[in-house]
This record gives structure tokens, sequence and C-alpha cells, in this order.
């Protein structure tokens, strides 16, 4: 399988040498996104088209600053659409993701652990 053209994704905030994140749940939603497209669960073709979808309804305010919360709507979606998850399956995974996140001492790794 082909890796996706990053040009079919014009809006990806980069520089001359590839994509830019400024926190680093943005790089690990963008990775998930390649992850899911190499192992079947969309075309790189649909998701482009649901992540410009999604970023036409943003609106012409949106100043791209909100790129990757768009790019993270767009998977929670195509997860939903194709039934990889179930709704209360991610519900959960979030909730856990949050509550991993309160209980981090500022400055270190958020983490979610098996029992989480």
């Amino acid at each position: 399988m082909n890796a996706p053209d990053p040009l079919a994704l014009p809006f990806l905030p980069r520089d001359e040498i590839g994509p830019v994140f400024a926190e680093p749940w943005q790089a690990q939603a963008f990775a998930l996104a390649l992850q899911l497209h190499a192992a079947g669960a969309f075309s790189w073709t649909e998701w482009a088209e649901a992540l410009s979808e999604r970023l036409k309804t943003a609106g012409a305010d949106d100043d791209g600053s909100r790129y990757y919360e768009h790019w993270l709507e767009t998977l929670e979606g195509l997860v939903k659409t194709k039934a990889l998850l179930t709704a209360k399956a991610l519900a959960d995974r979030k909730d856990a993701w949050a509550d991993a996140y309160m209980r981090t001492p500022h400055g270190r790794p958020v983490e979610l652990h098996a029992e989480d």
C-alpha cells in the first residue's frame, strides 16, 4: 500500500520538511489516521474528503488554529461511521484519557494504563 500523498491535504500545517505539530496529541492523531489508513480502515480519498467536509463546516472565521481539532473530529467520525468502535467504547476511551490527564502532574507525559 502506498503512503498517502500529503498534497491531498492542502491545509495541513507544514514547513519545508513536512507536517508540523504544536502539541504531542496532534502528532498522535496524525499518526493514528495514517495507521488506520494503512490497516485498510478507510482509503486516503475517503479520509481527505471527510476532512475537507469537516473543514468546510468550520466556516470562514476559522483561522486554521483548530486544524488538528478538525482532524481529530474527522477521525472520530470515520471510526463511528465505519463501526471500528462502538460509540460507547469511543466515549469510554475518551473518558479514560481525560481521567489520566487530570491525574497527571504538570509537565509529565499523560499515560493511559491497561486498567484505564
